[in-house]
């Protein structure tokens, strides 16, 4: 039976397999504070990898999680992994800063495990999109240095966005999270990433939960006596990629973090990848909305 384990980011840094999302599902609505003894709950299942950011609202419940799993006994803070991001409108080097300490206020945490850039600036909307990228990841790149943050990377983008970066960082991206599950593989992307040594984090697995009415899939999934949601997380856990689902219900908390008894045949794995569109939001970043 495999064990949890980490992914091993290229500066040597550990980052738990599985995440924890916090992205509210209504985003008119939002978490109020009783989510704070959700996350408590899945830091209590196991899950020591917990992804906010700015827009979802959710940093000041986690930060507060963190406090009292760590007064409880339930865990450290050394060993939960946090991660949080920068907004469109907090793009460009000294917004960043002022952002990335805004964040930090709100979390209540000494360090930040992971910062992200949330999404790209891009030509449909900046005609110097590869100059305010890579403003951004300079004010990244002292984050880093300063040792306020102990990984730096990106989300949403993809390869020739990546490269004008890459060809002016000092430090290159350690992950990049973007969409990723049956039906939209985001292959190019990932085959990039992984082949420049860039750790991948998937977002939304379970395709906005379109994806588990999939016929194929709950074929699959009968077959291992795992749920739709098991076979969607054990997928890309084989290809390395770090699946974060999110859940408020505490059986499907437990259940999303019980993937590593099984392994998927090459056989499976080859019919989930070729699953045809089949839901999710199937973001292209560029054309993506800004707001």
């Amino acid at each position: 039976m495999e064990k949890q384990r980490n992914i091993i980011l290229q500066n040597g840094i550990e980052m738990p397999a599985i995440g924890y999302g916090t992205m509210p599902t209504d985003w008119t609505k939002g978490y109020g504070k009783e989510f704070v003894d959700v996350v408590k709950e899945a830091i209590n299942a196991g899950y020591h990898n917990i992804d906010t950011a700015v827009v979802y609202n959710t940093e000041e419940y986690v930060g507060e999680a963190i406090r009292q799993s760590e007064a409880e006994g339930i865990a450290e803070r050394k060993e939960i992994f946090v991660s949080t991001k920068v907004w469109n409108t907090d793009r460009g080097y000294d917004k960043t800063l002022k952002a990335f300490d805004a964040s930090m206020e709100r979390l209540g945490l000494e360090y930040l495990d992971l910062y992200l850039i949330h999404t790209p600036a891009v030509a449909k909307w900046h005609e110097d999109w590869k100059e305010i990228n890579l403003s951004t990841w300079k004010a990244f790149e002292k984050l880093y240095h300063d040792g306020r943050v102990r990984a730096i990377g990106v989300c949403n983008f993809l390869p020739h966005h990546l490269l004008p970066l890459m060809d002016e960082a000092e430090v290159i991206p350690m992950v990049n999270q973007i969409e990723v599950h049956p039906g939209f593989t985001s292959a190019q992307t990932v085959q990039f990433c992984q082949e420049h040594n860039i750790a991948v984090e998937a977002w939304g697995p379970f395709g906005n939960g379109q994806v588990l009415q999939n016929d194929t899939l709950k074929s699959i999934a009968k077959k291992y006596r795992k749920s739709v949601a098991q076979i969607c997380l054990r997928w890309l856990v084989q290809q390395d990629i770090v699946p974060i689902p999110k859940s408020t219900n505490s059986l499907r908390i437990k259940e999303n973090l019980n993937v590593f008894d099984f392994t998927l045949s090459d056989e499976d794995t080859q019919k989930i990848s070729c699953i045809p569109n089949c839901g999710g939001f199937c973001v292209d970043a560029d054309n993506a909305p800004e707001d």
